[in-house]
């Protein structure tokens, strides 16, 4: 039985999905439309991967290229079987929720023992670096609205990764917010200090 196509193995069975191509125009495609919004793309790990698909039957050499003194380039299409795994790998990850983990779950799971001062410091830090990824989708968006003239269906994974970190951004805002006026409140660090003057301290104090 094959691997289950991982997300990295379904955009380059996306991308051989309009013509044969070598790895690195993959990546440069790759590049191009942000897919790294969706999918951790690495040299390494592409080459790994047209590796997997083409031992289990997905892609086949169709071709080698070599442009002067340039490494010789292989060019791969997909076969008959691999646009079927496409479509029932796709139909899958359309229909049913994965089990996903974020760090930011794990992070938010131990606020209280991290303390107000430091909590509050980082998630300020955490803001500041989604603001700059709001800005960043604000560019993303004029070029592929007005300036590629992309049709919206090309590009709702963007939007929805977009989407989600907006939420993401205000909803941390919010946190803060709640944080900083005592709403939420800490646990494990707003126990008043404990009086440590012992009764014999105190008849001491009294009488001197």
């Amino acid at each position: 039985m094959a691997a289950k196509l991982t997300p990295l193995a379904m955009a380059v069975l996306e991308l051989l999905h309009e013509r044969p191509m070598h790895p690195y125009e993959m990546a440069q495609l790759m590049k191009e439309r942000y897919v790294s919004t969706r999918v951790k793309v690495k040299a390494g790990s592409l080459y790994h991967t047209v590796d997997r698909l083409v031992q289990n039957g997905f892609i086949e050499v169709v071709e080698t290229q070599r442009d002067g003194r340039r490494p010789e380039r292989t060019v791969y299409a997909m076969t008959d079987t691999g646009r079927d795994e496409f479509v029932v790998r796709a139909q899958h990850m359309l229909s049913t929720p994965a089990e996903e983990y974020p760090e930011y779950l794990s992070a938010l799971a131990v606020i209280d023992e991290l303390g107000p001062e430091m909590s509050i410091t980082q998630l300020k830090h955490r803001v500041l670096r989604l603001q700059a990824s709001a800005a960043a989708d604000k560019v993303v968006l004029e070029s592929v609205v007005n300036e590629q003239r992309l049709p919206e269906i090309y590009w709702l994974d963007w939007s929805y990764a977009s989407a989600r970190r907006a939420f993401e951004l205000e909803w941390t805002r919010k946190l803060i917010e709640d944080l900083e006026s005592g709403r939420i409140r800490f646990q494990g660090h707003c126990t008043p200090q404990l009086n440590l003057v012992t009764e014999e301290d105190s008849d001491e104090r009294k009488t001197s």
